[in-house]
């Protein structure tokens, strides 16, 4: 197959796709972002959790001589 021959191919399968509104693609645009904030806040206070519970270990075991 010749890249040409892909190119078209590609734009002919690309004119068939049923894309979704605008009011729709907005909606899910921003569940995705809220989802992904909620998601980079929780594992951001996981890792401060589990930091804070691993310096504590160190301290309590005396790990920083």
């Amino acid at each position: 197959m010749t890249p040409k021959k892909y190119v078209k191919e590609v734009v002919k399968e690309g004119k068939r796709i049923r894309w979704p509104k605008r009011d729709v693609l907005v909606s899910t645009i921003i569940v995705v972002v809220i989802i992904a904030a909620f998601t980079a806040i929780f594992l951001m206070l996981e890792d401060l959790t589990a930091g804070s519970l691993i310096n504590q270990l160190r301290n309590a075991f005396g790990g920083n001589k």
